[in-house]
């Protein structure tokens, strides 16, 4: 079992995007620049964010955060997105989810613009990523796939299953397992919570992507010996030997699973560093497509 190293792998990329940031300064060309929104405080969200802020300072990449109270309204957070839209110092924008219950995040994700779309939600990136045409991709099956390319897996021709359908995870990243490219040519299977015997299907993968949003669901009788397990999951679980009263634990139950596995990721530690990878590549790219 070798352990698929998210903080390592994304240490590696993140370099290579600094080197690409000193190259453009030499240049004199426009440095990257991300801008974030943060509805409310969410301790979640506070440090997903926080985490990309400091990667953007890491690699060289100029950074936005802007914080707005939950009780701002739809239109006011739509004309703020409105507002980096028109503003040519932003070459990326991300709005970080959740959103509280009364602002749609779907209005919110088609108020930006397709060109600073680096989160890869928009219905145009996505558009773009079914049709094999260059565009976004969303972020995290993004850094899925960065992952296995940095490890040289090949899945051409094998099975891969995923658990979960969402938008932002699970659809994604069927379609980019299937896809004519490297990574890809996977035949893929996807499974969500009304799916009929589950670990009927979850035992025939030779790459399992878990992406349901449930602690430990992913158990040893769900996953065949010598599969490549990918855990998407991030869940706060209580434990009292913690000082935060908690700890994080993936999708799949991992001292179960592990001992299974040829290749398999932590959490956290995995997914995670990687998503943020995606997002940062993405930022790149969005600069570039405007010179």
């Amino acid at each position: 079992m070798q352990i698929l190293d998210g903080t390592a792998t994304a240490a590696s990329i993140k370099k290579e995007l600094r080197n690409a940031v000193d190259v453009r300064k030499e240049k004199g060309q426009k440095i990257p620049h991300l801008a974030a929104i943060l509805v409310g405080n969410n301790p979640a969200s506070e440090a997903y964010v926080g985490a990309k802020v400091r990667t953007c300072e890491e690699i060289g990449f100029e950074s936005t955060l802007l914080r707005f109270d939950t009780s701002i309204t739809e239109q006011d957070l739509l004309n703020e997105v409105q507002k980096l839209n028109q503003d040519t110092r932003v070459d990326g924008i991300l709005v970080q989810l959740p959103l509280p219950s009364h602002i749609s995040e779907d209005a919110v994700i088609n108020t930006i613009a397709p060109q600073k779309d680096v989160d890869g939600f928009h219905p145009i990136s996505q558009g773009k990523m079914i049709l094999g045409q260059k565009g976004f991709l969303p972020a995290t099956p993004y850094g899925i796939l960065l992952l296995l390319e940095k490890y040289q897996i090949d899945i051409s021709g094998k099975h891969c299953v995923v658990v979960g359908r969402s938008n932002i995870v699970g659809k994604p990243m069927s379609v980019l397992l299937a896809r004519n490219a490297h990574p890809g040519n996977a035949t893929v299977t996807i499974c969500h919570s009304k799916t009929a015997d589950l670990p009927s299907i979850t035992r025939q993968a030779d790459v399992l992507v878990a992406a349901i949003g449930r602690a430990k669901f992913i158990t040893k009788e769900m996953v065949k010996e010598g599969a490549i397990v990918i855990d998407v999951g991030i869940n706060r679980i209580e434990d009292s030997s913690r000082k935060s009263g908690y700890r994080l634990v993936g999708d799949v139950d991992f001292d179960e699973v592990a001992p299974l596995c040829s290749y398999i990721t932590p959490v956290p530690k995995g997914v995670g560093p990687m998503t943020i990878c995606g997002l940062m590549k993405n930022t790149l790219q969005a600069v570039e497509s405007n010179e």
